[in-house]
């Protein structure tokens, strides 16, 4: 039942994908949106979730919170290591990005959808309410998923077809995850640290990378407003998950 039901997240990431690529002529919005998701499903569903989870503190400080910091300073770290890289070697980037950041970024993504389907499988072994509540609340932020996952592979300057297996693989994450269960228990406060540090990467890709180039072109008010109804749209989701 649970792989099932993550066949619903598999066709809702590939229609957030799907859509991404055929908005290109609005760029700066498709950018400004893919920010405001992200932001939204850093601040209002992966940390709530990972200080929830990790629990225990490190020095007065929640465990989750110092792997937030961690991951938001490792994919700077990562980036301009990459970048220094591809300027010593001679090779071109794409306005300045190492096309290395968009696939590491994207992987990230397909293993959070990963987790995902690991969400919906755990919880239909609690029971069929729970397991449809959680399934419900994955296969509504999954179309974000696929939406960014293509948006920021494409970002750094990949080919098409690689932005498209990303997305592929992105998509089939959950139903691997879900189908995973039957197999794999995975401790909760791991499950934190994990999320907490997912949540830092994407923090900076959105606040460092997307957005800055989101209005590089056109600073305009619409693509605030997409930037907003972004996270407005994530909010929207976890409340309905939590209603």
């Amino acid at each position: 039942m649970a792989v099932f039901v993550a066949l619903g997240a598999f066709l809702m990431t590939l229609a957030g994908g799907w859509t991404a690529q055929r908005v290109t002529d609005r760029r700066h919005l498709v950018l400004g949106l893919a920010g405001g998701l992200m932001l939204g499903v850093v601040g209002l569903d992966l940390l709530p979730e990972a200080l929830h989870a990790a629990g225990r503190e490190v020095f007065g400080v929640p465990a989750a919170l110092l792997l937030f910091v961690a991951g938001f300073l490792v994919a700077h770290l990562v980036e301009r290591l990459l970048a220094a890289r591809q300027a010593s070697h001679g090779a071109e980037e794409h306005n300045g990005r190492a096309p290395e950041v968009g696939l590491t970024a994207a992987s990230a993504m397909v293993g959070h959808s990963f987790m995902d389907g690991v969400a919906i499988g755990a919880a239909f072994q609690v029971g069929g309410g729970m397991g449809t509540a959680v399934a419900l609340a994955v296969i509504a932020h999954d179309f974000a998923d696929g939406f960014n996952t293509y948006t920021i592979t494409s970002l750094y300057g990949n080919a098409r077809r690689k932005a498209i297996a990303m997305l592929v693989a992105d998509a089939a994450a959950p139903v691997a995850g879900a189908a995973s269960t039957a197999f794999l228990t995975i401790p909760e406060a791991l499950l934190g640290g994990y999320l907490g540090f997912f949540g830092g990467v994407l923090l900076y890709l959105a606040a460092a990378e997307i957005l800055p180039e989101a209005h590089h072109e056109h600073p305009a008010p619409a693509t605030l407003l997409c930037t907003v109804a972004g996270a407005a749209f994530i909010w929207l989701v976890v409340g309905l998950a939590a209603a």
